[in-house]
């Protein structure tokens, strides 16, 4: 005889799976709207090797979820195509073969069609799955689901990366949309200076919602005194930088950072270029005049110390970040907002969105770290080598995907992310 108290939980589960399918297919939906303003030869395109043609996100992180909850826990589940676990495996060692990355541009089929009809297959399987888990609930499933959405929200950040450096190669120039806004504000807030006292904060996830495996284990860390600048670094102000012959000048630069520019001869951030005597701007709304009190955006973090260090000032650590994130709240230029491009700081300040901020610390696992049983462990743990953290989400960003513990990574010299300057002092 089942219980009241029983009865209860049962029903309390059914509902956390019923809302666990509803946000499964409205973050699904978001993806196909995100690629809704592409003419079919833009899903081809891969520019650089960083970046993936918007058809392969499309079907990888369906792929996800075939690979890590229908194919092996669904026993009515056939594959469409025994090779789509070949082509969309993105870096799954443990898993198998996987297409190399700088090839995906070459991949004319399967066609966007046929993209589309792996992604429905996926769907359908999943609802499948969805209604054996609101009869027999089960809590691992349900987490692995719950990584297959954000994982798939990381790749709607990425979508708009990458179409945005896919356009930027062409001649025309063309808008990935025609109906993004343009900044409205004609001026900048002055910096305002958020003074924290020195102490052990707490550090990481603190549980009882989604984190990825390395915002964990929760750790004291100790803080000194520091300074932490209430909005980002501003074009104006970076073009004081480079009118102060900020890229001659090796003083500025780290070794690394000082070869890299002049290898790939960078003389101002990636997406600016000169017309005539005025500075424009690429961005997914087309090439607009450079607004000088939006914050500087895709640059490197040797750009961004280089800056800082000419500012007299520095980046921050990742800590630091977190710990004033922690007592802000949530709220900025987001994915949500529909501009997906950094606007200007108002009077209340500029913590969440807008840009990922640079941080000095280098991207490695947090004390105690363990990643995820299994080839989810690939997730994030194997590339905890030779990057550096950013923090603080940005305009391409999803704000339920937001968190104040959440760490992103890139190279040094990666630029084609949303990524800014957040300054720095001691106290």
């Amino acid at each position: 005889m089942i219980t009241k108290r029983e009865s209860m939980t049962m029903l309390d589960e059914k509902t956390a799976v019923q809302q666990l399918r509803a946000r499964y297919q409205r973050v699904r939906k978001v993806s196909e709207n995100i690629c809704s303003p592409l003419n079919t030869e833009d899903y081809q395109i891969q520019s650089i090797v960083e970046t993936s043609p918007p058809k392969w996100h499309i079907a990888h992180v369906s792929w996800f979820f075939e690979t890590f909850l229908l194919k092996p826990h669904a026993t009515d589940y056939r594959p469409l195509h025994p090779q789509y676990e070949v082509l969309f495996n993105s870096y799954y060692e443990t898993i198998g073969k996987f297409h190399p990355r700088a090839k995906r541009g070459l991949l004319a089929r399967p066609s966007v069609d046929e993209i589309y009809a792996y992604r429905r297959a996926v769907d359908a399987g999943m609802e499948a799955f969805f209604n054996v888990l609101e009869q027999s609930p089960d809590a691992q499933h349900q987490s692995f689901i719950e990584l297959g959405l954000n994982h798939e929200q990381q790749h709607q950040e990425l979508l708009c990366m990458d179409i945005k450096y896919n356009f930027s190669v062409n001649p025309l120039k063309p808008a990935y949309r025609n109906d993004l806004a343009i900044s409205p504000t004609n001026h900048t807030c002055a910096i305002q200076w958020h003074e924290q006292v020195a102490g052990l904060y707490d550090i990481g996830h603190s549980g009882g919602s989604f984190s990825y495996d390395n915002e964990a284990p929760r750790h004291p860390h100790y803080v000194p005194d520091f300074r932490l600048a209430n909005r980002l670094t501003t074009n104006g102000e970076y073009l004081a930088f480079m009118e102060d012959k900020g890229y001659q000048r090796p003083e500025l630069w780290l070794a690394d950072g000082w070869h890299c520019i002049n290898q790939h001869n960078w003389q101002q951030p990636l997406y600016w270029e000169r017309d005539g005597a005025n500075w424009l701007q690429m961005t997914l709304g087309g090439l607009r005049p450079l607004h000088l009190h939006e914050p500087v955006c895709h640059i490197s973090y040797y750009e961004a110390e280089a800056y800082a260090r000419w500012a007299g000032k520095r980046l921050p650590t990742e800590a630091e970040i977190e710990v004033v994130l922690a007592g802000q709240p949530m709220t900025g230029n987001f994915f949500d907002t529909d501009s997906l491009h950094p606007q200007p700081a108002n009077a209340n300040g500029q913590w969440y969105g807008d840009l990922w901020a640079w941080t000095t610390t280098a991207y490695h696992p947090y004390p105690k770290f363990r990643p995820l049983v299994g080839s989810a462990g690939e997730y994030n743990g194997k590339f905890m080598c030779n990057q550096m953290v950013l923090r603080g989400g940005c305009c391409a960003t999803s704000l339920e995907h937001m968190r104040p513990s959440y760490r992103n990574f890139f190279y040094p010299h990666d630029r084609w992310q949303f990524s800014g300057i957040r300054l720095a002092d001691d106290c």
